[in-house]
């Protein structure tokens, strides 16, 4: 299980190819794949199916024996998003002596000095010239033969205050380099260059093909579990990959018919606030699961009726306990790494569960023999929200928001428990069991 987390966590270094891999395993598994400007057709029990939405989010449904209106729905909820930098339009900066560096902007909440001295690469998507304006085509690319750029520190001889806290600017110490060109020949178009180059391993391309790029940097180094048991995972992009990994793995690992409807949403933009056609805060979801319950029973009270009876799992990591700075975390709701989900809580409303939703949510734990852990934040110490209380806004379900505790959340390499990761996805099966 732990090596199959790995190998999805190393082919999905950005929101993109995560949906892409997350579709093969759906259409690996019987799931088929809708386009959702045509209708939904005949819905049954055992229907399973999937849906995208601009590349990057993903929704995979498993139709119950019963009708939505009588058992509602059980939905688990992830993103697949993570803190990284964008390469701007025109990025290529020439320096002095043939060095090229590349323009970025930051995307999410970065941990910024976790990106300095490692090698990195860039994945994305390409946008080619289509049959008309209206249909471009598009194409994902993922450089993973070797390395391509890293973004160098400054020596501590020009800073000698470095180990004792330096304010980063995102415009100047966050450009990754991406290589020395001295043939005076060599014009600008480096990039478009390399991107060609990829694209073409795939389908013949040439550069006045391209119209434009999402493309983002990616840590190179492979995801790996370390400790003197293995115990530990050290992976970029954890958050929330694991979740997502975690729900997938469930939803195939459980009877194809059940009474109630499966759903397993995977959302894009939840780092830079949900508020995206993709994200949570879209009423995409909405949308798919009223087109379900109309096409099941011809009225839309049906889609109300499940609503009432559905139950959604938010599930984004959580904040593990770290052993070097316990004065940051609240004294008696601290989860550990190895001891199990997280129950994630917020006085002000940042998570979706109430004392309902966190009863039902650990008695399924109890029931897959799995251990639960609760988080608060330190009252002193501000908190981060996730996708609960913002899918609410448009799907007012009820629901639990919890993870995996894991280390160092937001920097370019974060560590989780290998035990965790088994428990939540004993936990997940349990909930889509019956």
């Amino acid at each position: 299980m732990i090596n199959d987390l790995l190998t999805f966590l190393d082919a999905s270094p950005v929101n993109f190819l995560a949906t892409r891999q997350i579709a093969e395993r759906l259409s690996q598994a019987g799931f088929q794949h809708l386009d959702t400007r045509e209708p939904l057709g005949d819905i049954k029990a055992g229907s399973r199916f999937y849906v995208t939405k601009n590349d990057s989010s993903i929704f995979a449904f498993q139709i119950g024996r019963k009708p939505l209106a009588e058992v509602g729905f059980k939905m688990i909820c992830a993103h697949c998003d993570s803190p990284t930098f964008r390469i701007k339009p025109n990025a290529e900066i020439r320096c002095e002596g043939g060095i090229v560096k590349l323009n970025t902007e930051v995307y999410g909440g970065p941990i910024m000095s976790t990106w300095f001295d490692r090698p990195l690469t860039l994945a994305g998507r390409v946008i080619l010239r289509g049959r008309n304006e209206m249909s471009p085509e598009t194409v994902l690319i993922h450089f993973k033969e070797h390395p391509l750029l890293q973004i160098s520190n400054l020596a501590i001889h020009f800073n000698r205050q470095v180990n004792d806290g330096v304010k980063l600017s995102k415009q100047k110490d966050m450009l990754p380099i991406l290589g020395i060109i001295n043939d005076k020949l060599e014009t600008d178009g480096l990039l478009i260059k390399l991107i060609v180059e990829e694209v073409s391993k795939q389908r013949p391309v040439k550069a006045s093909d391209i119209l434009d790029f999402d493309l983002y940097l990616a840590d190179a180094t492979p995801a790996c579990t370390f400790g003197m048991h293995n115990e530990f995972i050290s992976s970029g992009r954890l958050d929330d990959l694991s979740m997502c990994f975690a729900g997938l793995e469930a939803l195939l690992a459980t009877p194809n018919e059940t009474d109630s409807t499966k759903v397993l949403a995977i959302f894009d933009n939840e780092e830079t606030g949900s508020q995206t056609k993709q994200g949570a805060g879209s009423p995409f979801l909405a949308h798919m699961l009223k087109r379900i319950a109309l096409a099941q029973s011809g009225t839309e009270e049906a889609y109300y009726q499940a609503v009432e009876r559905a139950f959604m799992i938010s599930a984004d990591n959580a904040h593990a306990w770290h052993p070097n700075y316990s004065e940051k975390y609240d004294p008696t709701n601290h989860p550990c790494l190895g001891g199990g989900p997280v129950i994630k809580f917020n006085a002000a409303q940042k998570y979706a569960s109430d004392a309902v939703s966190a009863a039902i949510f650990a008695e399924i734990c109890k029931e897959a023999e799995v251990p639960c852990q609760r988080f608060v934040n330190h009252s002193d110490v501000a908190g981060g929200s996730t996708l609960g209380n913002i899918l609410a806004s448009t799907i007012p379900v009820c629901g639990v928001d919890m993870g995996n505790a894991i280390l160092a959340m937001h920097s370019c390499r974060e560590t989780g428990s290998v035990a965790d990761h088994e428990y939540c996805v004993k936990a997940f099966t349990q909930f889509w069991k019956k």
